[in-house]
């Protein structure tokens, strides 16, 4: 009887051992199901990483290719619009012309008295010859091969001071404008190189005193603001605007 209880207990310590076997092979495979589950996981994570790694630095890259070819046009845009300054302030440097060339914009000012009397938009004698001696230099230089192909426009632009109403000098400064087009398109006027171009590009605005001039104390400077302009605009001015707004945009 005592061996077939040694016999017993043996049994039942071999089925536990089994059982005990079975439980850790059993939680071994879950454990490496759970570690291969992970490593999955693992593997898909550090794949998308990679990925939008990868996507961001192409964004990067197509950020600073887009930049670039900005910084590149507006370079050649002002460094035409600089040589065109250099060309006219070279030009009129000698000149007895009662004008002004702005070195930043290549606007060329004339004071008012120049070309009008008061309250009149018809061009004077004296602006007549004015006219004579400045457009065939200014012509020759914006519609010149080196440029002609750069700009897009010439402004006449007219301006008065702030005596009277906004519409009644609105109306002045823009008959004034047109005057000096109409001078210069005249078949009596004498010949200039390009003239058979001016067609293409020349307008005329008028500002009335909306764009005054102000002496140093800040006060509006009457017989600086009676002035005619003469102004340029490249084709790639457009192209600038944009690309400013797009940095303003951006700033924000």
């Amino acid at each position: 009887m005592a061996r077939g209880y040694r016999n017993a207990k043996r049994h039942l310590s071999h089925a536990h051992e089994e059982e005990k076997e079975s439980f850790w092979v059993s939680y071994t495979d879950l454990m490496s199901g759970l570690l291969v589950i992970f490593a999955l996981v693992l593997m898909v994570a550090m794949f998308n990483m990679q990925s939008t790694f990868e996507e961001s630095k192409a964004a990067i890259a197509e950020k600073e290719e887009a930049l670039k070819k900005q910084n590149q046009m507006i370079e050649d845009i002002v460094g035409v619009k600089t040589r065109i300054i250099k060309e006219l302030v070279k030009a009129f440097k000698d000149s007895n012309l009662n004008m002004e060339v702005d070195q930043q914009t290549g606007a060329i000012r004339f004071s008012g008295g120049v070309f009008f009397d008061t309250n009149s938009s018809e061009v004077s004698a004296t602006g007549q010859q004015y006219l004579e001696q400045f457009i065939p230099v200014y012509m020759g230089i914006l519609l010149s091969d080196q440029f002609r192909g750069e700009v897009s426009q010439i402004i006449v632009e007219g301006h008065t001071d702030t005596a009277g109403g906004y519409l009644y000098n609105l109306k002045l400064s823009q008959d004034r404008a047109l005057s000096v087009v109409q001078k210069i398109s005249a078949p009596e006027f004498p010949n200039f190189p390009h003239r058979d171009q001016l067609s293409t590009v020349i307008t005329a605005n008028g500002r009335s005193f909306s764009v005054p001039i102000k002496n140093k104390d800040g006060q509006i400077d009457a017989e600086k603001s009676r002035r005619v302009e003469f102004k340029f605009r490249l084709k790639d001015d457009e192209v600038l605007d944009k690309i400013q707004d797009m940095v303003k945009e951006n700033a924000k």
